[in-house]
């Protein structure tokens, strides 16, 4: 029978070749509708197609890290900041209030107007209150910094908390050992009183370190450069309703559905909870390409081959690109079929009159065709000319005026033609369609 490949993986890219197959496809037909012509040789390139779309650097979204109202918005859509520009203020009276009373009662265990014990009692009762202030503040900077969506900024933020804990931990400790050894009678009350007077005055200090680093949240800056969008990476549902920020009211926990004709950037004065992206900064600097390789194809592609790219978007250009790296992890579609993520990196385009193609943008959907394999100077074949027989690849060639079944070794397969490995030489007469009309001993037309 006639070998029919599963699916079109290659394409004849030389021209060359290609003149050499269409000569030989064009020779005289005899009666039973047989074409007879040539090995060639030339390039085969075997290509392998997959969908993709067009990848950022890196984009990360400033949320808002407390309930409050966008004071100052220092930003325009489509505007390029650098890493750690301010991108916007947020006014939240809840955390600037929590500040000042920090910094109040820090002012007061710097004067000393902390401890007053008469006894062991009052000591254990007034190290209670102490613990319990301490345990409230450290509870209200680690909900606050929750709230914060950039991950680094957060991190940062729950390590001070874990960090500021620990030390008062030791601290309190030391107090209660303190008041274990008065207990004993090996140390006297003042010595306690002193231990736990010291230990007040680093819970008050870390309050307000934890309350500044609440406010200095405040502020957003760009984590990356790159260029700004407003809201988050999908504008749909991505800000509060409009009816929130006319009514000056809560954002609902849902996403509401944006209005035909809105912007949905948040403006500046309007309130926002907390978690409300406010910009996203997107690196384009170097655009990449993520895309979908089917596994029967993933492992012919090796990191560093080369592609060609085509957008929907940009019609009749073509782009470059390399691939950069393979998931060892797959993904299964909603049918059940089995692929891997391939990355690239992609270069620049040309257009069809040679003028050079505009930069896509991320999120583009793409056909990326890889090339795989090459065979240079190789004797080669049309596909339709190769027939499966006894599960062997096989050709009919002429000899001596008659067809003979001719057993061959396939190579790089592309789209219209095959590499020959073994079995032909270039010029060597063959059936290149038909073959499937073709019997053993029938005399050649």
């Amino acid at each position: 029978m006639l070998r029919r490949p599963s699916r079109v993986r290659g394409r004849l890219v030389a021209a060359p070749v290609l003149l050499l197959v269409l000569t030989a496809a064009s020779c005289d037909s005899g009666p039973k509708g047989v074409s007879v012509g040539a090995a060639g040789r030339g390039t085969v390139d075997e290509i392998v197609e997959a969908s993709g779309s067009v990848t950022a650097r890196a984009a990360a979204t400033l949320s808002a890290p407390a309930s409050g109202t966008l004071a100052s918005l220092r930003v325009e859509a489509g505007q390029h900041v650098t890493k750690g520009q301010v991108v916007a203020v947020i006014d939240a009276p809840d955390v600037e209030a929590r500040e000042k009373a920090a910094a109040k009662a820090l002012d007061q265990a710097d004067r000393g107007g902390g401890v007053s014990v008469g006894g062991t009692s009052e000591f254990t009762a007034a190290r209670r209150r102490t613990d319990a202030r301490a345990e409230s503040a450290f509870g209200d900077a680690r909900t606050a910094a929750g709230k914060v969506t950039d991950p680094a900024l957060r991190a940062a933020l729950l390590k001070q908390v874990e960090a500021a804990q620990k030390q008062y931990s030791a601290a309190s400790d030391a107090a209660g050992s303190a008041l274990r050894s008065v207990q004993r009678g090996v140390a006297s009350l003042g010595d306690a009183v002193g231990a736990l007077s010291a230990a007040q005055k680093l819970q008050a200090q870390q309050a307000y370190d934890l309350a500044s680093a609440a406010v200095d949240a405040l502020t957003l800056h760009a984590p990356v450069s790159g260029v700004v969008q407003l809201g988050g990476p999908s504008s749909a549902g991505a800000a509060p309703s409009l009816s929130s920020l006319l009514a000056g009211g809560s954002a609902p926990t849902a996403a509401a559905a944006p209005l035909a004709g809105v912007d949905t950037a948040v403006p500046a004065g309007a309130y926002v909870a907390a978690g409300t992206p406010i910009a996203t900064i997107v690196d384009t600097g170097r655009l990449g390409l993520s895309a979908q390789v089917d596994e029967t194809d993933v492992l012919l592609v090796k990191p560093g081959g080369t592609a060609n790219v085509e957008f929907d978007a940009v019609t009749g250009a073509t782009y470059q690109a390399v691939v950069r790296s393979i998931d060892l992890l797959p993904t299964t579609s909603a049918t059940g079929g089995v692929s891997y993520r391939v990355r690239l990196d992609l270069g620049k385009g040309t257009g069809d009159d040679g003028t050079t193609a505009p930069t896509p943008r991320p999120g583009m959907s793409a056909v990326v065709r890889l090339q795989v394999r090459r065979a240079t100077d190789a004797t080669t074949v049309p596909v339709s000319a190769v027939i499966s027989s006894d599960g062997k690849d096989t050709v009919w060639a002429v000899r001596d005026g008659h067809y003979q079944q001719v057993p061959v070794t396939i190579g790089v397969q592309g789209e219209d033609v095959v590499q020959v490995t073994g079995g032909l030489t270039p010029g060597q007469r063959i059936v290149v369609s038909g073959a499937d009309r073709v019997h053993q001993g029938d005399k050649a037309s």
